[in-house]
């Protein structure tokens, strides 16, 4: 699927889930189709390229009952996850990814001396902003719901002595090969993450966490060795600046509560129900 398509599929994507939202029962293809302006064989057509799954299977996989299902169905447990998440098609994290983490002392220069090229790129999610240096992708904000100008804040204000430059080209091959969960031509997609020590843990852990399966904050402060500091590693999570490709979206609330995300809620529910399509699609 071309850039132009996915973000074009996205957009109708997030009007049919807004429309989705907006009925206390589950709508029929004709009655989505009718709302998008389309035949139902067009929008059915659209909408499996995009989800892998029905317009009817995608709404349960919306249903805030589904991240209750995913935590008794599908929930990982980190001390294991790393050989799970090498078998299966849907394991891409895995599979395609290589990273790399600043030191503390770097982290602590706020950016100072870097050099960090941005560009903006289509993704299956909306508009993304893609920020990196010259060693991998340091990060990736959705414009979805909040807007372009508050993701370009929020990115840039993580280092903010850092020297930002438009080069989308320079990025190019690194965001092609992320979206399309596959190694690009020269190897894995590097990813270069800039945070504390605590938040790499973290980052580290939430990498560990298969496609199509979810954990909880509490099981990843237990795996990192602080099981008392939830509430901190719910913090780290939310400062993931890498999203999709550090997967904070599989980390939610023990009650089976999504718990919240940076970007936006929707673009969490988004995110899970894709992934959860992804999965039973392959």
């Amino acid at each position: 699927m071309s850039d132009m398509e996915q973000g074009y599929h996205f957009n109708v994507m997030r009007r049919a889930i807004e429309s989705i939202d907006a009925g206390d029962e589950a709508k029929s293809l004709e009655d989505l189709a009718g709302e998008m302006g389309m035949s139902p064989a067009h929008f059915q057509r659209l909408f499996t390229k995009w989800a892998g799954v029905s317009p009817k299977r995608f709404q349960q996989y919306l249903t805030l009952g589904h991240a209750k299902a995913l935590l008794h169905d599908h929930f990982t447990t980190l001390d294991t996850s790393n050989a799970v998440g090498l078998s299966g098609s849907g394991r891409l994290h895995d599979l395609f990814l290589r990273w790399e983490a600043m030191s503390p002392g770097e982290f602590a220069r706020k950016g100072a001396g870097l050099v960090i090229y941005w560009g903006w790129f289509p993704s299956p999610f909306g508009l993304s902003l893609v920020m990196g240096t010259e060693k991998g992708i340091c990060g990736i904000g959705f414009a979805a719901e909040v807007g372009e100008a508050e993701a370009m804040q929020d990115l840039t204000s993580r280092w903010p002595e850092a020297a930002f430059v438009e080069a989308p080209e320079r990025l190019r091959p690194w965001v092609e090969s992320a979206y399309a969960g596959k190694a690009g031509a020269e190897g894995k997609t590097p990813l270069h993450m800039i945070g504390s020590p605590l938040q790499i843990k973290v980052w580290e852990a939430l990498m560990r966490i298969p496609s199509g399966e979810v954990t909880t904050y509490s099981e990843i402060a237990r795996a990192i060795g602080k099981p008392a500091a939830v509430r901190a590693v719910g913090t780290a999570v939310g400062r993931n600046p890498v999203s999709w490709l550090i997967p904070c979206h599989r980390a939610m609330r023990k009650s089976g509560g999504l718990g919240g995300y940076h970007w936006g809620l929707p673009v969490k529910r988004a995110l899970l129900a894709y992934e959860t399509a992804q999965a039973e699609a392959g």
